[in-house]
């Protein structure tokens, strides 16, 4: 599919991975890390105060002894408390007032009888010495250990977490924790098959052990996002029933030096403990590029955890049952080191799936949804092209939502429908005014495109036709659907392709003598795809059967790297612009020639759709037909606007 006027900025096969994965065993936690905050350690102080305060209040008066035994004498001390230290009681002052008061005890053997001759009641106290110590210094550290062990769960982990960044955080995951399985898993048919053979070493490893046959270390799976990589991998494990090691490739990097590499040993060894097992390692690239790529930093943190990862995959045994599993979507990143037999020595694709795949994929994503009996997942299937599994669970996902909003109790076609439009060109925007004019312009602008592709012999036949904005910046569309999964295209096939980008452009200039901004991107992708015809495929007759783009490589495989440089002079590079110019211009006075031969129906489709503001692939063949226009020759195609 392919979208051309206003086009947002999301392509084909991207998509958020929304696949639904069962995470079995312990429940993750999922409160979110809060900041460091000095509440605690202000609440710590007010207690240790309020604590002090209380037991060991000081707030007396403190008088003398010869003082101490005046007053004796005098009466005016009453409920005194010996001890071995102190004593203390209650003073009469001269105006009547109580106070508590603290004098030093001295050894005076007349103490007790003048107290008894002043009619004073004393009592002795034995000071248990050790419980004050307690009170007063270890219930306020204990008051701090607790606050400090808040605050370290506060801040995201066990309160021993400080002390143990070099321990793996790795998920483990027990061997009937994990539910997937291979029925989850559709539309990578090959894939799965390469897998079955690690199940069955996990399941039964004396039987290649016998044979003198050793499996593979380690396993990459390579793919775009959203293709199953993940679920791949813990399928493997549910099969096997198997103890599930998972980590990403971020896990292990941290600011701290050492502490990578004391991660990955950490892993290694609780791997051999709960062998045969699987370890897990999602996106690797964060972990395994190239060593050398950052000329800033020779020997950095990312290297060190590298450089261990290779030395543990070097050093355990296959016999012990451990299985390495890798998943990236940027394998021409990775560490050439990594890559060679031994290590992950054996590469499984996991590609978009094709039509068939699509449609395996669809019958797992709708098993929990209530579907209407007339649901045809081939013609689903066929309309998403370039859709791989993320794309495909959120499709039916938005389908159910958009049937729960209009009160269904399933989902129909409609709703389908309905969801790859907004999947694909965006959220429709209906309310968004727009002046008699510019609603003109677009309408002619979508009715060039789709002309062409009706017109011409080997593009794809138009689907649908819109004027309703979508998305951010999309103020209509035109899609088409291929007929048919497709690998490779011809020189004409570009070039029809190149007609129907210009379509837009060339039918604004025919009916308004003039141009909007709206084909921006009909001619960004136009020259993209004359440069590659040019550069690239060899399709240009001046300069021949060569190629002037240099080869994608990883950076490691460039003995020179040239950063960016050209390997052509500049009279070649005036040639390649002087035939990517002309590519397009030969192009654009094609289409103008065809539309304007063509006018009536640029004119009664436009018309047409301003009154409708969408109209399906049928209703536009039905009107061509209906004004003399038989178009037998069509076939495949994309998506313009």
């Amino acid at each position: 599919m392919r979208k051309t006027r206003g086009k947002t900025n999301k392509e084909k096969g991207k998509g958020k991975n929304i696949f639904l994965e069962i995470k079995g065993g312990n429940k993750e936690k999922e409160k979110k890390t809060k900041g460091f905050t000095l509440l605690y350690f202000v609440i710590a102080f007010i207690a240790i105060i309020a604590i002090n305060s209380y037991f060991f209040k000081t707030e007396v008066k403190t008088v003398q002894y010869s003082e101490f035994k005046e007053l004796v004498n005098k009466g005016k001390v009453s409920d005194l408390v010996i001890d071995t230290e102190t004593i203390q009681g209650t003073l009469t002052l001269d105006d009547g007032k109580k106070t508590r008061f603290l004098t030093s005890r001295v050894e005076d053997p007349d103490l007790v009888k003048d107290l008894q001759k002043n009619n004073i009641k004393f009592t002795g106290q034995y000071e248990n010495k050790f419980v004050k110590a307690i009170i007063s210094w270890v219930l306020p550290f204990a008051i701090i250990i607790l606050i400090w062990n808040l605050l370290m769960k506060r801040m995201g982990g066990a309160p021993s977490s400080i002390l143990s960044f070099g321990k793996s955080r790795g998920k483990i995951y027990g061997e009937d924790e994990i539910k997937i399985t291979f029925d989850d898993v559709a539309g990578v048919d090959e894939a799965k098959e390469e897998l079955k053979e690690i199940i069955e070493y996990l399941e039964y490893p004396q039987k290649f052990l016998d044979i003198g046959g050793k499996i593979p270390k380690g396993i990459l799976l390579v793919g775009p996002p959203g293709t199953g990589k993940t679920l791949l991998a813990k399928a493997v494990a549910g099969e096997a029933k198997v103890p599930f090691f998972s980590m990403s490739g971020s896990d292990f990097v941290e600011m701290f030096v050492g502490v990578g590499a004391s991660r990955v040993r950490d892993l290694f060894a609780q791997a051999q403990e709960k062998a045969p097992c699987i370890i897990f390692i999602d996106e690797l690239d964060a972990l395994g590029k190239a060593r050398g790529m950052n000329p800033l930093s020779s020997h950095d943190e990312r290297e060190q955890t590298l450089n261990q990862l290779l030395a543990e995959m070097d050093g355990f045994d296959t016999k012990t049952g451990v299985i390495i599993v890798g998943a990236t979507n940027r394998p021409e990143i990775l560490d050439p080191a990594l890559l060679r037999p031994g290590r992950f020595d054996r590469h499984i694709l996991v590609d978009r799936p094709d039509i068939k795949g699509r449609e395996e994929i669809l019958k797992v994503h709708i098993r929990d949804v209530k579907m209407a009996k007339h649901i045809d997942l081939k013609v689903i299937a066929a309309r998403t092209p370039g859709f791989v599994g993320a794309d495909l669970a959120n499709l039916v996902n938005e389908a159910a939502l958009l049937s729960a909003r209009k009160g269904k109790t399933s989902v129909t076609m409609e709703e389908f429908e309905e969801a790859i439009d907004r999947v694909v060109a965006g959220l429709e925007k209906k309310k968004r005014v727009m002046s008699k004019h510019e609603k003109e312009i677009v309408a002619y602008h979508e009715t060039g495109h789709a002309l062409m592709a009706e017109f011409l012999k080997t593009t794809d036949p138009v689907h649908k036709i819109s004027i309703i904005p979508r998305g951010i910046a999309a103020l209509g569309y035109t899609l088409q659907l291929p007929t048919e999964d497709r690998y490779l295209m011809t020189r004409q096939e570009l070039l029809d392709r190149l007609c129907v980008l210009l379509g837009g452009r060339v039918a604004e200039e025919i009916v308004f003598e003039e141009i909007s901004t709206g084909a921006q991107n009909d001619l960004a992708r136009a020259t993209d795809i004359a440069k590659s015809m040019v550069k690239e495929y060899g399709m240009s007759e001046k300069l021949g059967h060569m190629t002037f783009e240099k080869e994608r490589r990883p950076l490691f495989l460039d003995i020179s790297p040239s950063f960016g440089g050209k390997d052509y002079s500049e009279a070649t590079a005036k040639e390649i612009d002087a035939e990517v110019k002309r590519i397009i211009e030969e192009s654009y006075t094609r289409v103008r020639i065809l539309l304007t031969e063509k006018r009536v129906f640029l004119e009664k489709v436009a018309r047409t759709l301003l009154d409708k503001e969408s109209i399906d692939g049928e209703e536009l063949r039905t009107l061509l037909k209906e004004n003399g226009e038989t178009n037998e020759t069509n076939k495949p195609g994309e998506k313009t606007d």
